[in-house]
């Protein structure tokens, strides 16, 4: 069965809405820092940090595409963008965007490992509230 985990832009988030290029800009942001921290250790660091390309199908175009490896640890992980309708306490509603990343029943525990790593950057990066692959939440948003 495929696992999900959700970064949810949440009111006091960084962001309120994010495109699937915003989402693919900030996964070449992170292969960049990465590759940056291997030139100082002198180590080919961004192809162990994320080694994956980004493929894209003509159906997911805009919404969805995914992280593709050729590297024999690692297989695949889905990544796109949507809307959900959020409850507030008073009664109200409001729509909050997330990110959804899918690991696919071919994914390997490298998989989970990398997406659990891209997912925390993410959230870092967006102060989002990160729904991890095992039901667990962590926050990233400044809270009151």
């Amino acid at each position: 069965m495929a696992l999900n985990a959700y970064i949810k832009l949440v009111p006091s988030s960084a962001k309120q809405t994010i495109t699937i290029e915003e989402v693919k800009d900030l996964f070449h942001y992170y292969k960049d820092i990465t590759s940056k921290t291997g030139d100082q250790l002198n180590w080919q660091f961004e192809d162990a940090a994320l080694p994956y390309e980004i493929k894209e199908t003509s159906e997911g175009k805009g919404n969805w595409f995914y992280l593709h490896s050729d590297h024999e640890r690692y297989f695949a992980i889905l990544i796109g963008v949507d809307k959900e309708t959020v409850k507030t306490e008073e009664g109200g509603e409001y729509e909050q965007t997330y990110i959804q990343v899918t690991l696919p029943e071919q994914s390997t525990y490298g998989d989970k490992g990398k997406a659990n790593e891209f997912c925390k950057f993410l959230a870092k990066k967006l102060q989002g509230e990160l729904h991890l692959f095992n039901e667990r939440i962590m926050y990233f948003y400044p809270r009151k």
